[in-house]
């Protein structure tokens, strides 16, 4: 469908651009070298056709490929991020580009002895044969979302080079500041003007999912107080302590790296400490709403008993939902859903529906009045040094927005 290397070129173009968001900006984008991909975004979706190209203040990128069929049909949309994690350097991405992948170890960087394995990423071993783009070893490699933006410019480029194959009314849409909860913030809904969409934002091939987690943010400051410690008794008061105390006190088999499927976690990813004051940063996922509330209940009742043991306030918490379970926003439009198993079957394709173990735009449009389901980029090890994916999974991935263009125009 899309020749190899011309897919590489332009996967490669994307994720060389250093795009990471910053969790403590307030500005959108949140970080000013997000333009620079942005614009050049625009610029390259002008240049294959694509109409009322536009990028508003907060640099969100619309587009619009006209339908060429002559019936009535709905207007569908494709939408990606182009922003990286910002849990781990996304600055002078170094692609390394490995063909016909023979299943043995990659080496992704000799000097720091950084190593991708099988033997420790079994899904390596599901693309034997195919080729690979993985980084150096020293940054992520941005496949989340670029891989998306690179699958959604490639079909529309090839669906308007190929003018037979008909099509309604299709949307794109590219959003800075996915990966710090913040992609759908701003953008606008009615403009877009789809009946639904499509989020290229998935992992492994044949990936179609239509729930995710019910998403909050925790920020625990203890309060501690400072003295000499050589008069420190019965006076000072150790903020890491205490923090440690609640860390403790949270159920310790329910964090990410004891949990899979539908279940949900306390995860703390941050913690800065000192005598006077500590700071725990903690997400709080579940599916389940009832168990999401739940666990945020928790939280704030292990603050409130620590507080009453030591006589005075010293845990504050404050706590922020960032997104919700799409689920219930999918189910009563479930046909687009069957559309996009469908066009995957037709690609020869296993569809794996499973709930999203994270969050994804698609969550919060769907909330927004938009449908918004979400599909396989291909890539694997997201926001590390060990990411990769496969150029054949992008491929495929370009195939199935080609089909499902066509299925709708067959409705």
């Amino acid at each position: 469908m899309i020749e190899k290397q011309y897919l590489i070129d332009r996967f490669v173009s994307y994720v060389t651009v250093d795009t990471e968001s910053d969790p403590t900006s307030e500005n959108t984008p949140s970080t000013n070298k997000q333009w620079d991909l942005a614009n050049a975004l625009v610029a390259e979706l002008k240049d294959i056709g694509m109409q009322d190209v536009s990028i508003d203040e907060n640099s969100y990128i619309m587009a619009t490929l006209p339908s060429n069929s002559d019936k009535e049909l709905p207007i569908i949309g494709f939408i990606s991020h182009f922003d990286t994690s910002p849990d781990f350097t996304g600055a002078n991405v170094k692609p390394q580009i490995i063909e016909n992948y023979d299943g043995s170890d990659i080496i992704l960087n000799k000097e720091e002895d950084i190593i991708l394995s099988p033997s420790y990423f079994e899904d390596l071993l599901l693309y034997k044969g195919q080729t690979l783009i993985t980084t150096d070893g020293t940054t992520l490699l941005g496949a989340d979302d670029k891989a998306g933006i690179t699958e959604i410019i490639s079909a529309m480029e090839y669906l308007i080079n190929h003018p037979e194959l008909k099509h309604g009314t299709i949307k794109v849409g590219f959003t800075p500041d996915e990966e710090i909860g913040r992609g759908a913030h701003k953008f606008d809904v009615k403009k877009f003007g789809a009946d639904w969409a499509y989020t290229m934002d998935g992992s492994q091939i044949g990936e179609l999912e239509y729930e995710n987690f019910n998403a909050a943010g925790a920020v625990v400051t203890v309060k501690g107080k400072i003295v000499h410690p050589g008069y420190a008794k019965g006076k000072l008061i150790n903020s890491m302590y205490i923090a440690s105390q609640f860390i403790n006190s949270l159920p310790k088999m329910e964090t990410p790296e004891h949990t899979e499927g539908r279940e949900g976690f306390f995860h703390l990813h941050d913690m800065n400490g000192a005598v006077e004051e500590t700071k725990l940063q903690y997400i709080i996922r579940d599916h389940d709403l009832s168990h999401f509330e739940a666990r945020k209940n928790i939280i704030n009742k292990l603050a409130a008993e620590l507080n009453s043991q030591y006589g005075r306030e010293v845990i504050s918490v404050e706590i922020k939902d960032q997104y919700f379970n799409m689920r219930e926003k999918i189910e009563p439009f479930m046909y687009i859903v069957k559309i996009a198993e469908e066009a995957m079957i037709q690609a020869n394709i296993k569809p794996l529906i499973k709930p999203i173990r994270g969050g994804t735009d698609g969550s919060q449009l769907s909330y927004m009045g938009l449908p918004c389901p979400n599909i396989f980029a291909g890539g694997h090890n997201f926001h590390g040094r060990y990411e990769y994916v496969p150029v054949e999974s992008m491929q495929k991935a370009i195939e199935v927005i080609v089909n499902i263009a066509q299925l709708v125009a067959k409705q």
